[in-house]
């Protein structure tokens, strides 16, 4: 599976089954969404820096992406997707509304989206996540959990690889994002030395043994 990042929560899974695109966004967020195509997109909220599903193209192999924003079991083109009821707040939704995370079962490999998840992980949670062998984790802490929160859901899942999003740059449109926390701050409280890479090409054989923070570079 090769793992391309296109900024905030932004991601492309591209597979031998399908290609997964998750939260595209609208331009407001301060930066322009590139020509993506898709089998499946995935929406964690309805949010325009999230839910800009007519900026996706089709495929060769469907004629429009299948497009998965409500919670539930999903089999399509032969990707597994299973999508979770969470929230934006620590408040049960009363604060920000409700939020999806996503586990994608894709070329032998769980991949987790958290989306802009608000509070930590309940047991009841972790299991219905399931094994997770890449975490895709907000860490801006504006609109979803911040550094300190999501190095303990991180720990809860246990993933062999942590992927950080939804995180404060230059690029962002600061009159909206301005209170988002920066990679130096995540990076400050996992304390570990983070890898960056242009892309993320993976494999179950190439899985670390022990839990790797990868910074993914926005293509």
């Amino acid at each position: 599976m090769i793992v391309n990042f296109y900024g905030h929560a932004c991601f492309k899974l591209k597979s031998k089954e399908g290609t997964v695109v998750t939260d595209p966004y609208q331009n407001f967020v301060g930066f322009e969404l590139p020509n993506l195509s898709a089998d499946i997109v995935t929406v964690s909220h309805d949010n325009p820096a999230h839910n800009n599903i007519k900026a996706i193209d089709k495929t060769t192999r469907r004629s429009h992406p299948f497009i998965i924003d409500h919670p539930g079991e999903y089999e399509i083109e032969g990707i597994s997707v299973f999508a979770v009821k969470t929230f934006q707040d620590d408040q049960q939704g009363s604060v920000r509304g409700e939020n999806i995370a996503f586990t994608f079962l894709i070329d032998d490999l769980r991949v987790a989206h958290l989306g802009s998840i608000g509070h930590e992980l309940s047991d009841k949670l972790v299991t219905a996540i399931g094994l997770v062998d890449i975490l895709f984790v907000p860490v801006g802490g504006q609109f979803s959990i911040n550094p300190k929160q999501a190095v303990k859901v991180s720990r809860s899942l246990e993933p062999n690889i942590v992927i950080p999003m939804q995180y404060k740059t230059d690029k962002h449109d600061q009159n909206v994002f301005a209170d988002m926390a920066s990679l130096n701050e995540l990076t400050k409280t996992f304390e570990v030395e983070p890898e960056k890479v242009n892309k993320l090409n993976i494999s179950r054989s190439s899985l670390p043994e022990e839990t790797e923070l990868i910074i993914l570079k926005k293509s």
